[in-house]
């Protein structure tokens, strides 16, 4: 079923959930429908209905407010305690009549209102508990299996109520549902402790401490709003229709059922024992349902299953019409009534919501509660109506069929014409939604490749809106159809490259013919590499024309861009041509040997094609000095499978920036178990670097077994280890280097969050991912009682009791550990020297230099890289990096001098470079509307200027002159910077706030002179 591991776990915990509530929620359904109707009198159902959907907005508007009051587990748990204490009163109550031998007739509709109650919020509050305790994937993988247990239950259910109700009555039923749902609340409360209060922490707090005055509403829409957008659009019309009119087919169709059944079964007990045959032969079905139903909504579509729906619901009103009258008639309404309860409810409910993938974000929500709204209100009040006609004995049974049937009718025609309108709104919501469209589209419209919507797509290949054309190709590309390759070949001459990738990607070579293949190749030769090297992967798939194929693409070798080389070389393997072997070792050689962008897809081709030969080679290109040649080489090592570079991958960790420690870790994964033995070599590193890679990548290959059996008692005793580099900061800050200090603690503190990340992240294999990554978040949060609350959380014992508790201890240390120091300062430095961190150990020899020589600052001309790092460490720009990372900007900064009056930067002219100012003053100036120039102000050291035309290379607003002697700089090419405001977004945030304090400054200026 491609359940994981982290699945099992909580299937364990949430199945009994699903499975006592869906007992308790069919049991209740069963009882309290066969006392309505045989006590009170099932020609009073319609009135009911009516009445109820009277009260539903009321009810809806009481939650909203319980909500709003209260924690959301908490509100969860109340609500599920506020239904077994209803079911529980009704089931005392009706236990109390027959005990009591009396009964009194207006009770039961009180019975019907608050039983069905539970059963509408019961599978509302099942399904929301399964999303919000679930991730997204996760849940998609969990759900069906949610629904079996469900679906199990209702079965249970109904063989329960079938035996139950000859032998002990209909009561007895009804009394059986709050027993299971107490057994259901038992896992539920667990469930919210374990999954869902970690993740609610904050907002508990939030609610706790909100203020007495009532909270700002969100301003939203009127819904007079939403009903004029839906009146003027036929869409949308058609759509609140169809889910409108097929509850009411529904419950005219109920109406018949329990009609037909009282009158056949006049004895109660057989009346709720035939109830519980029928309610497990409809769960049956479902359970069998279950297993096609995701194939069956692939193929067909939501579009084309909403009108097979609508089909089915007019066959069954028609046999039903037919058969009502004769022998067979009792199982023809019971068969449709099974049969259109499992379909409205398990199946049309999930393809309603693709109606509102199409609206804008931001209106969505409102579409959809409004039309939700109006349809479910709507659908019981039409329903209802039609059945009091019978109710009234204005009609019979059977003529009360036959306008159902005539109602299903008007369905099947809404259906039509909804799935036709559909595309139309498609097309009309691309600009907004164009992102998403195409996975919306194929899901609605289905893989019938005969489909008339994605014929009608053709008509749209034309369109002068190029995200139409778009959309329409990405369409018919996932039919996979040969059919419409003419039509796509009538495109070759687009202007627009972006249509000419989506007319490649459209296409399907299979059973082309070779004038076919000739004009695709055309696309060979185009201007952009993107296009040249998209039709290259499309030739390659056109395995009939073999040596065709091969020809084309062995020109390409040749080609001047890397990507297209790249995908040459991969087609022609695909194709299996071994007389081009040699061709493609030539194209990868000098891929590999031209370094660069070609270096990095020499090795995207090694990785894909698995070519171990070249893996020394591959390796050496970590020495590269170009960042993303180092991360490709990383990556193709890991899809090789190179275990022998383990150790040189990990010694790279310290030093290595955020997109190669990434990289790294992904090529431990990639290598799978083989990588086991060097990665558990590492699990009592000193490093804490290399020892959180190494644990995180074992946490990933591992199972939970061999996780508890080989990591946990390393992590432990890592984790409790003393870490005497906590004195250096203390010893610097007694030596009077606060400086260096300030730097010591910093590092320390990382070394601290590596030890920390490394034992989250397999904390993680152990429970719930998002609840581990709330709590991390939680333990880091700035409010003393979220942080105490997260770790209460932890110290409960979470995933493995021994880890989580080790993890709590290095969670509580604090500074105070070095706050003094225990040992002689210049003892403490002499043994950092021979300290695992390479940065600490730079720090203690930076100090003993500075305390053997005074003078030394002074008389260096140039700063080391340490120098470099305290002083960046200083300027504002780059306060809150880690150590690392102003190592690596340290490492691309270069040091120069200028002399008085020189100009750093031009106004007009390009500037590629941003300096930060280490002594020295530099004058900004600009030219006013007159010509005059005026002072904006002299900036002086820490300070940066031309941060922001470096990025781009625009020319400069202002100029900027050297005054009062020269001065000394630490020069950041834009490229560079580019890449570092890429991979760190403080950077960019830094610049964006000294951009607007000289922005401010210029306004200021301009003031004055005005």
């Amino acid at each position: 079923m491609g359940l994981r591991t982290e699945d099992m776990r909580k299937l364990w915990m949430m199945l009994p959930i699903f499975y006592f509530s869906g007992i308790a929620e069919s049991l209740n359904y069963t009882a309290f429908m066969a006392l309505f109707n045989q006590r009170f009198g099932v020609q009073y159902l319609p009135y009911i209905y009516i009445f109820e959907a009277a009260i539903m907005p009321l009810e809806g508007w009481l939650l909203a407010k319980l909500a709003n009051r209260l924690p959301k587990a908490k509100m969860m748990t109340t609500l599920y305690l506020i239904m077994i204490g209803l079911l529980a009163v009704n089931g005392a109550v009706l236990l109390g009549f027959k005990a009591g031998g009396i009964d009194f007739r207006y009770y039961y509709p009180i019975l019907f209102l608050s039983s069905n109650f539970v059963v509408r919020q019961l599978t509302l509050l099942l399904w929301s508990t399964a999303f919000d305790l679930c991730p997204t994937q996760q849940a998609k993988r969990m759900m069906p299996v949610f629904i079996a247990s469900t679906t199990t239950g209702g079965i249970t259910a109904g063989l329960l109520a079938h035996q139950i109700g000859k032998l002990l009555g209909t009561e007895a039923v009804y009394a059986l549902a709050p027993v299971l749902m107490v057994l259901g609340f038992v896992f539920f409360r667990k469930a919210l402790a374990r999954y869902l209060v970690p993740l609610t922490l904050k907002e508990d707090i939030r609610l706790k401490t909100q203020s007495a005055a009532e909270p700002k509403e969100e301003t939203q829409l009127p819904a007079g709003y939403y009903a004029k957008q839906m009146l003027r659009s036929p869409f949308l019309l058609c759509a609140v229709a169809l889910m409108t009119l097929m509850p009411a087919v529904y419950f005219m169709i109920e109406y018949q059922y329990f009609t037909a059944a009282e009158a056949k079964f006049p004895v109660e007990g057989d009346l709720t024992s035939f109830y519980g045959l029928i309610t497990a032969i409809q769960f049956t079905f479902c359970l069998l349902l279950q297993t096609v139903s995701t194939r069956l909504m692939n193929w067909l579509g939501a579009s084309n299953m909403l009108l097979a729906i609508t089909v089915v619901f007019f066959g069954g009103f028609g046999l039903t019409a037919m058969f009502l009258n004769q022998s067979l008639g009792i199982f023809m309404v019971s068969g449709s009534y099974a049969i259109f309860y499992i379909l409205l409810y398990y199946i049309a409910e999930p393809c309603y919501q693709l109606f509102f993938k199409m609206m804008p974000i931001s209106k969505r929500d409102g579409y959809r509660y409004f039309a939700q709204g109006v349809a479910a209100s709507g659908g019981i009040l039409i329903g209802s109506l039609l059945s009091l006609l019978h109710s009234f004995g204005l009609i019979q049974l059977s003529p009360l069929a036959w306008l159902g049937v005539a109602v299903a009718a008007i369905l099947v025609v809404v259906a039509w014409f909804g799935r036709n309108l559909y595309v139309r709104e498609l097309v009309k919501s691309v600009q907004s939604l164009h992102a998403d469209l195409s996975e919306i589209a194929g899901s609605f419209i289905g893989g019938i490749r005969s489909s008339k919507a994605l014929s009608a797509m053709l008509g749209y290949l034309k369109h002068p809106n190029d995200y139409v054309r778009e959309l329409a190709l990405e369409v018919i590309g996932k039919a996979k159809d040969s059919a419409f390759l003419p039509h796509l070949i009538g495109m070759i001459g687009e202007e627009s490259s972006r249509i000419r990738l989506a007319v490649l990607r459209a296409m399907n070579l299979q059973g082309a013919t070779i004038q076919d293949l000739v004009q695709v190749a055309s696309f060979l030769e185009d201007e952009d590499p993107e296009v040249r090297a998209e039709c290259v992967k499309l030739i390659s798939k056109a395995t009939h024309l073999r040596s065709q194929s091969h020809f084309f693409i062995r020109v390409k070798l040749l080609d001047n861009h890397p990507k297209v080389v790249h995908e040459g070389v991969k087609a022609l393997y695909a194709l299996e041509s071994e007389e081009s072997y040699q061709a493609c070792d030539e194209a990868i050689i000098k891929m590999l040997d031209n370094g660069g962008e070609w270096a990095v897809y020499g090795c995207h081709t090694v990785a894909d094609l698995k070519l171990h030969t070249y893996a020394a080679w591959v390796l050496s290109l970590l020495d590269d000095h170009r960042p993303a040649v180092k991360v490709a080489a990383a990556h193709c090592i890991g899809q090789l499978q190179h275990v022998e570079a383990i150790p040189f991958l990990l010694t790279m960790v310290p030093l290595a920036d955020q997109e190669m420690r990434k990289a790294i870790l992904q090529a431990f994964v990639d290598m799978g178990e083989k990588a086991l033995p060097a990665l558990l070599a590492h699990v009592n590193h000193a490093n804490p670097f290399i020892w959180n890679a190494a644990v995180t990548a074992l946490a990933e290959l591992l199972d939970e077994s061999m996780l508890r059996k080989q990591l946990v008692d390393p992590c432990v005793a890592r984790m409790l280890a003393s870490t005497q580099e906590r004195a250096l900061p203390a010893a610097l800050n007694e030596l009077g280097m606060k400086g260096l200090a300030e730097l010591a603690g910093q590092r320390c503190t990382e070394l601290h969050q590596a030890l920390v990340g490394g034992a989250w992240a397999v904390m993680a294999k152990f429970a719930d991912e998002r609840v581990v990554a709330t709590l991390r978040e939680a333990a880091e949060d700035e409010s003393d009682e979220v942080r105490d609350n997260g770790l209460e959380v932890l110290a409960e014992g979470l995933g493995d009791r021994r880890l989580a508790l080790a993890l709590l201890e290095l969670l509580k240390q604090d500074d105070a550990a070095h706050s003094s120091v225990k040992q002689e300062p210049h003892l403490i430095l002499q043994e950092a020297k021979s300290w695992s961190d390479d940065w600490l150990k730079d720090i203690a020899s930076y100090a003993l230099s500075s305390l053997e020589r005074v003078d030394m600052r002074e008389e260096r001309k140039f700063l080391t890289m340490l120098d470099k790092v305290i002083f960046l460490k200083q300027v504002s720009l780059f306060a809150d990096l880690s150590v690392d990372e102003l190592g690596l900007i340290a490492g691309i900064a270069t040091e120069e001098v200028h002399e008085d009056l020189t100009y750093l930067l031009r106004r007009g002219q390009s500037n590629a470079a941003m300096y930060l100012i280490i002594e020295g003053n530099v004058e900004l100036s600009n030219e006013t509307g007159e010509g005059e120039t005026g002072t904006i102000g002299v900036l002086g050291p820490k300070q940066a200027l031309g941060e922001t035309t470096a990025l781009d290379g625009s020319p400069s607003s202002i100029t900027a002159q050297v005054i009062f002697d020269e001065v000394r700089v630490l020069t950041l090419q834009g490229e560079s910077l580019s890449r570092l405001v890429r991979l760190y977004p403080e950077i960019g945030i830094g610049l964006l706030h000294a951009s607007s304090a000289r922005v401010r400054l210029l306004e200021n200026m301009l003031l004055k002179m005005a």
